[in-house]
């Protein structure tokens, strides 16, 4: 009689069937082109390649070639060069299409030649725009795919049997960057999913790792901020308001977002950062008198969960300036640059997919900026006021002194006896206590009476 399988093989069967399942599902999602025809010909960006058009030349027959159809770019047909092989050299996407030799007057051979490089491995990360947003998953790329590289993803339950759900991603020329919204299936917010990526053209095909997300686990990563402006602040030569506004997918009512602000002053490279930022709003106090600063804002959930966004696009604005100093350079207050738009995904897309990379060609040394002190006019003007006014008291006093020294010396030249006041007693001798009364009648005032007024007396010898 035969014993029953003990626990190990029951844990092996177990992992075996497990395994043949997941086998199953992978099955369902190939990654990569079906495969070359015989008339096909692959050939790399930037490399030579040679079309032969028999293998044995015909004799006393003149063989010409055409590019009867143009695959990337569409165009007439065109006559090329004669000869048996045909040679194409330094190949670009747009040479890719159907090539013809004719001898005769007939068609002797056809070929496709694919100008095509095989697609980057993905590696993707998932975030959400807000708390309430849905998922975007996206890898970028370090070069250029050929216009026919194709992105699918794939979404399932992690632990249902059920096939998943391939979602088409998009490419995105300016982000330089695959995006792919992760639709979640109908009652699955609180399960995990797995999401798996494939990258494919006619070169070959490249699948990323699968990852496995839930909607509590998916970090949150805000839209950069928009309508960023730059303003000078009037009689603040070293100041500049900076505004911006909240991402039209983050509603404030709701979740607030704290702010992160960075400015230089050109054409220095090295930023200065404003943390903990909580208005849409910040002022710049220490801005450099009559440069241009570069100023940039991101964004991040109040409390700090998830990460911080992208950068907003750099905005320019120069400080207030003088307008009676002729030796300061004038320039725009503010600047921002349009936003351009090459295409829609809903309202689920981030705005920064769309914007250039400033970064592109702003190599260069840096310059170290001169500093110059500006000196503002109405500071002469009090200078000199001071000085006039100092001078004309000087002059004053000098001059009442002088006619002082000249009064006393025409009075020291005065004959004996003029020009001297007898000294009159100030009344009669007063009576005996008893005989004054309380209350004496007014009487009026001697002509002959000291008078303080009489500066002569002072200035007397006696």
């Amino acid at each position: 009689m035969a014993r029953p399988p003990g626990p190990f093989l029951l844990l092996l069967s177990f992992l075996l069937l497990l395994l043949l399942l997941l086998t199953a599902a992978a099955t369902g999602r190939p990654c990569g082109p079906a495969g070359l025809s015989r008339d096909t010909v692959l050939g790399r960006p930037g490399a030579n390649v040679t079309l032969t058009c028999r293998e044995q030349g015909l004799a006393n027959v003149t063989v010409s070639w055409q590019m009867e159809e143009r695959g990337a770019g569409g165009g007439p047909r065109r006559r090329l060069a004669e000869g048996n092989a045909l040679l194409l050299r330094h190949l670009r996407y747009e040479d890719s299409g159907r090539y013809g030799c004719y001898g005769g007057g007939r068609l002797l051979r056809s070929l496709r030649l694919l100008v095509e490089e095989p697609p980057e491995t993905p590696r993707v990360s998932c975030y959400r725009r807000s708390p309430d947003k849905d998922i975007l998953c996206e890898w970028p790329l370090r070069v250029k795919p050929s216009p026919a590289t194709r992105a699918t993803l794939w979404v399932k339950r992690r632990f249902a049997a059920e096939d998943a759900t391939a979602q088409r991603c998009r490419y995105f020329s300016k982000a330089r960057k695959f995006v792919c919204r992760v639709k979640v299936p109908p009652g699955a917010d609180t399960e995990s999913l797995v999401v798996s990526t494939c990258v494919s053209n006619g070169a070959g095909g490249s699948a990323g790792e699968d990852r496995i997300i839930t909607l509590s686990s998916v970090p949150v990563k805000p839209d950069p901020p928009v309508n960023v402006t730059v303003q000078a602040l009037e009689k603040a030569p070293q100041r500049l308001r900076v505004n911006w506004s909240y991402p039209s997918s983050w509603d404030p009512r709701f979740y607030w977002l704290r702010f992160q602000v960075r400015y230089r002053p050109e054409p220095a490279q090295t930023f200065t950062e404003v943390d903990q930022v909580m208005t849409p709003w910040l002022d710049i106090r220490d801005a450099l008198r009559g440069t241009r600063h570069v100023v940039q804002v991101r964004a991040q959930e109040e409390f700090g969960h998830g990460t911080w966004s992208e950068w907003s696009r750099e905005v320019v604005g120069t400080p207030w300036t003088d307008p009676w100093d002729l030796t300061s350079e004038m320039g725009p207050f503010s600047s921002q640059f349009p936003m351009d738009d090459d295409g829609t995904y809903g309202v689920t897309l981030p705005p920064e997919l769309f914007w250039e990379d400033a970064a592109d060609g702003a190599g260069g040394a840096v310059v170290k900026a001169s500093a110059r002190s500006v000196a503002s006019p109405y500071a002469f003007l009090v200078a000199g006021g001071s000085l006039l006014l100092g001078i004309a008291l000087f002059v004053a006093i000098m001059v009442r002194y002088r006619q002082m020294w000249r009064t006393g010396g025409q009075r020291g030249a005065k004959p004996e006896g003029e020009g001297q006041h007898v000294l009159v007693p100030l009344g009669p001798p007063s009576p005996p206590l008893s005989d004054t009364p309380l209350l004496s009648p007014p009487s009026p005032p001697d002509p002959r009476g000291l008078h303080v007024t009489n500066l002569d007396y002072f200035f007397s010898g006696q």
